[in-house]
């Protein structure tokens, strides 16, 4: 059996929980998020233990599989709704910056023009400063993937660093040519 599977999700006390079929809601203070889980494995909620407990249907290798995915992403959605997930992104470059423009990010990455990225729903973006980007929300895969998107525009290059990077990322430079007398 999964060791990550069998282990009950334990649900706050602020945390709202309706199972109806195959989806899960989930509810809490930094909002609402929900998620349809495959018919391989059975999500239950006992009311008196404040916890949730994912059982497999079948020993299929799929089924062994999903069953541990599945208790991560119930405890990602609870985390979601209570904590919130952020990840920050910082730019480097001369001229390099970003702003938020009502529903769009614009960014301004060495390109002849600005760049926009639609901001998509349950996802906010803060701009504490022109070369610090911070992406929230309640959702994990829509926070990462935003994140991701905006590094895509203009990833760190290994010469000079230039470019838009994750906050803890290293980026490890290459050394240029080495200009010498040729013997």
């Amino acid at each position: 059996m999964s060791r990550i599977g069998k282990k009950p999700v334990p649900v706050p006390q602020k945390v709202k929980i309706s199972i109806s079929g195959g989806t899960v809601s989930i509810e809490g203070p930094k909002g609402k998020i929900a998620r349809d889980f495959r018919p391989e494995v059975e999500v239950k909620y006992a009311e008196s233990t404040k916890a949730i407990q994912v059982n497999r249907r079948s020993d299929e290798p799929f089924a062994r599989a999903y069953h541990g995915t599945t208790r991560a992403h119930l405890a990602n959605m609870i985390k979601g709704v209570t904590d919130g997930f952020e990840r920050a992104l910082s730019i480097v470059g001369v001229g390099y910056n970003a702003k938020v423009q009502g529903k769009k990010l614009s960014l301004q990455v060495g390109f002849s023009h600005p760049y926009d990225l639609q901001i998509p729903e349950g996802v906010v973006i803060e701009v504490p400063q022109p070369t610090r980007i911070v992406v929230k929300g309640v959702d994990k895969q829509k926070v990462g993937e935003f994140a991701a998107r905006v590094r895509k525009v203009r990833p760190p290059e290994p010469y000079k660093g230039k470019g838009i990077r994750y906050e803890d990322e290293r980026v490890i430079k290459k050394a240029g040519k080495a200009f010498g007398s040729a013997e």
